[in-house]
């Protein structure tokens, strides 16, 4: 039998050393504005941004949170805007009147108002986009606050609103629309002459009584010496302007002892004014020269 033989005491006491420890585990740098990566993304939102014709210093000063959004975030809301039927030109110039649609979630801030107007308005289709383009308000006005209170107002003065009226859903009920309600019958029309011509002419709700509605009811009352029946006949006559129309055309007019119908006095072009008032001046000779003869 052969002979074992055991290590010595040496042997023994020398241990085998345990394997070194695995390197520490180092969480990947989150890119920062000074790194390369962060840099050369930060550069795609501002071409993306200046793509879309939206002003990137304007953009990031009103809205601070495009910073740290990724690009997919705002291509997310141009896929949102395209969807509801607006050409791109224009979501450039809605994104950059409201900066801070770049930076909404679609399904929680834009979607919902697409089913606002669609089903409680309600606005066909094709009406969806004319609307939001006349007024990109719409896109930042609170549902429950704003755009609901608004039209159930409208609604109980007769509006139907279609892609014309539906800006009036931005103007707020008590501080705004029902204050013109009743500037109106404050000049002296009855509460359902008033129906009749806001619904009649929708952006008479849209005008400033102070710096529309009041001074030109004052002149078409003071100076014109017109009537309400006309007025009500014609409320458009608040949407032209009282230095560049209204009182020049009207003075011509007094000047020579004539009058016109509000409608036919401002609707039609400079010549056409101008031609008319030439006749009518013509036709009062004529008269004069008979009664003489």
């Amino acid at each position: 039998m052969d002979k074992i033989t055991l290590p010595s005491t040496a042997t023994r006491l020398i241990k085998p050393r345990p394997p070194p420890p695995p390197p520490p585990i180092v969480a990947p740098k989150t890119p920062t504005a000074t790194t390369p990566n962060a840099g050369l993304l930060f550069r795609e939102k501002l071409l993306y941004l200046s793509s879309l014709n939206v002003n990137p210093h304007k953009a990031l000063n009103l809205n601070p949170a495009i910073r740290s959004a990724p690009l997919s975030t705002l291509l997310s809301v141009e896929k949102c805007l395209l969807s509801m039927g607006l050409p791109r030109r224009s979501i450039g110039r809605i994104l950059d009147m409201h900066p801070s649609l770049l930076t909404a979630h679609p399904d929680l801030h834009l979607y919902p108002v697409l089913d606002f107007l669609l089903n409680e308005v309600p606005l066909p289709f094709p009406h969806i986009s004319p609307s939001i383009v006349r007024c990109p308000r719409l896109l930042v006005s609170p549902i429950s606050s704003q755009l609901r209170p608004a039209l159930a107002f409208l609604r109980s003065l007769g509006f139907a609103l279609d892609s014309h009226s539906s800006l009036l859903l931005v103007y707020d009920v008590e501080r705004s629309l029902l204050r013109k309600i009743r500037f109106l019958q404050g000049l002296g029309f009855s509460e359902e002459e008033v129906r009749t011509m806001v619904v009649r002419s929708p952006a008479t709700l849209t005008y400033s009584v102070e710096g529309n509605l009041g001074p030109k009811a004052d002149y078409f009352l003071a100076q014109m010496k017109g009537d309400l029946e006309e007025l009500n006949r014609f409320p458009q006559y608040f949407s032209f302007s009282l230095e560049q129309k209204i009182k020049p055309r009207h003075q011509m007019l007094a000047q020579y002892g004539l009058r016109l119908p509000l409608s036919k006095m401002l609707k039609v072009s400079d010549a056409e004014f101008t031609d008319t008032l030439l006749d009518l001046r013509l036709e009062k000779l004529e008269k004069m020269e008979r009664r003489h003869t």
